[in-house]
């Protein structure tokens, strides 16, 4: 069976007019039109709809049963039409994003402000956590965009870089490097070093770049850069962290230091899963952020 919309819609508009004419008029269709679609609507359902004198129109009792269902689809109908519009208008909308802990806090606040400025009925949600996580929660679909450092490997995710990031020394201001305003790695390998736990990118990244120099002694590991922060600020080792995170741990009283020999940078940007297409707020997200850090 195939009943369409506009058949609904006049049976509907029949069914709460007076006459066939007043509800042609409200149509605006002349009157043989909609005699014939609600002829052909009553051909397919199997029989009449309407009890039909000179005067007035009046529903049979099968149409009693059919009109309240014709109301709830034309509804459904509409409300689904109304929320598909309002997604490109971008005035209605869930937008769920993750983000490492060091940009969420520093960058993304006034990113996001600029985006609510434009979009405010698009309500978002915030996931910050670990690289290795964002990765998965984009590759898994489970957030349609996320900010990160660029991944190892890249297979089924597309990166787009925003800015650079060189790692720096982060040291306490008890400790004998805080006077200095660059470092070499060698120096660092003279002290106990506090690091992320085996594992995440990070710790790969900053060990592996160390060991080129030398022996590493590693006194304590954390999941978090803000508790990594924390053993610092208490003396139990200094550690090497994206200068992302600088601002941070400034804010401990900690003191971040250039490493100017051999620099250790890496990509941050934007992820996106590259089997799927983004909705019309994410992609409105990724073009407001990549202009941000592009002009």
């Amino acid at each position: 069976m195939e009943v369409s919309y506009k058949q609904l819609k006049a049976f509907i508009e029949v069914a709460t007019s007076s006459t066939f004419a007043e509800a042609a008029n409200n149509l605006h269709v002349t009157q043989p039109a909609l005699s014939s679609a609600i002829k052909k609507l009553e051909q397919q359902v199997g029989g009449r709809l309407f009890n039909r004198d000179t005067r007035n129109v009046g529903l049979t009792p099968e149409g009693e049963v059919l009109f309240p269902n014709a109301l709830r689809l034309v509804r459904d109908w509409d409300n689904t039409f109304n929320d598909i519009q309002n997604l490109f208008a971008l005035k209605k909308g869930h937008l769920t994003i993750c983000a490492m802990p060091s940009f969420a806090e520093s960058h993304l606040p006034a990113l996001l402000s600029t985006f609510h400025n434009q979009a405010p009925n698009i309500n978002l949600r915030v996931i910050d956590i670990v690289m290795e996580q964002v990765i998965n929660e984009v590759a898994t679909g489970r957030c349609e965009l996320g900010i990160s450092f660029e991944p190892e490997r890249t297979d089924g995710l597309i990166f787009e870089s925003l800015f650079e990031d060189q790692f720096v020394l982060v040291v306490n201001d008890e400790h004998e490097l805080a006077e200095n305003e660059i470092c070499h790695w060698q120096d660092c390998l003279a002290y106990p070093l506090v690091m992320m736990n085996r594992g995440s990118a990070v710790r790969q990244w900053t060990e592996t770049k160390l060991a080129s120099y030398g022996a590493l002694n590693i006194v304590a590991e954390t999941g978090q850069l803000a508790t990594l922060g924390k053993l610092i600020k208490h003396g139990m080792g200094i550690s090497i962290m994206p200068s992302i995170c600088g601002d941070h741990m400034k804010t401990l009283g900690l003191i971040p230091i250039e490493v100017n020999s051999d620099p250790l940078i890496k990509q941050i940007g934007l992820i996106r899963n590259a089997r799927k297409g983004l909705s019309v707020p994410a992609q409105t997200l990724w073009d407001l952020i990549v202009k941000r850090y592009t002009e």
